[in-house]
């Protein structure tokens, strides 16, 4: 079957990124809920709690160190399929992953991803993204201990740009542990898409100023896709956000902005 360009839908899902708490997204749910949408923005398995429960619980919360990409993935599809109609979906970096990996497989009706991880295909070879997220892969530690960003590494992979006052701030207020299965699963199967095949509404966001999915990155991206088959694939760049995104003072800028494209596209 081939995908609408264009959905009705008033449910919206928010897939989380890694590293920081589905919480991040209550501001954008009010957005969308205050224009009509229904909205939900369920944890990751083994992330309900708050940054700093989550954080008490590092290293040793086994259940989160082992979950697999594979199974992240199945977690938000079961929940899209659980809603009344087929949802709207917006995801952050790995989340936007997932999202473009739901939109692929036909169980989103259309999509907008913010500064996504690439799928596999699209080579991620810039320095800045090796060093904003190589520690999160564990490579010689234990995948049955879970791995915490510093605020060094969160300074400059999610918060670069910020005064420092407001970079602890973000940090305290979302960073969590993470699973290094998880993110070994970016590089492998588990994050492969067919670039080919139809699918509906997608737009791609990057940020100028990101430090860790530059926005050349989600520009090879955004190019992957074949753009003859009928399906709308569209690129945005602002050029003065950095990783954190959702939680800049400026994310109205970009919400208003997916608002208007799903009210054209979706």
């Amino acid at each position: 079957m081939t995908p609408s360009t264009n959905t009705k839908s008033k449910h919206v899902l928010f897939v989380t990124g890694a590293f920081v708490t589905h919480l991040g997204w209550k501001p954008w749910q009010q957005f969308f809920e205050s224009r009509g949408f229904q909205t939900v923005a369920p944890p990751w398995p083994f992330k309900d709690g708050t940054p700093e429960e989550l954080r008490n619980r590092q290293p040793n919360d086994t259940d989160l160190a082992l979950l697999t990409l594979d199974q992240l993935i199945d977690h938000y599809a079961k929940i899209a399929k659980s809603l009344p109609e087929k949802p709207i979906a917006i995801g952050h970096s790995l989340g936007g992953l997932i999202t473009q990996i739901l939109l692929n497989r036909d169980i989103v009706a259309a999509a907008a991803v913010l500064h996504p991880v690439p799928p596999l295909g699209v080579f991620p070879y810039e320095w800045s993204f090796l060093r904003g997220g190589w520690k999160s892969l564990g490579l010689f530690t234990s995948i049955k201990k879970t791995y915490l960003m510093s605020l060094k590494d969160w300074q400059y992979a999610f918060v670069n740009g910020m005064s420092l006052e407001d970079q602890r701030k973000a940090w305290e207020e979302n960073t969590i542990p993470e699973s290094k299965t998880v993110a070994r699963g970016g590089l492998t199967k588990a994050a492969k898409l067919d670039f080919k095949k139809t699918h509906g509404p997608l737009l791609i966001v990057g940020g100028g100023t990101d430090h860790i999915i530059p926005a050349h990155l989600n520009r090879r991206n955004f190019k992957a896709y074949k753009k003859d088959n009928g399906s709308v694939t569209e690129y945005k760049e602002f050029p003065n956000s950095n990783h954190f995104v959702v939680g800049l003072p400026t994310w109205q800028q970009e919400a208003n902005f997916i608002y208007d494209w799903f009210q054209q596209h979706a």
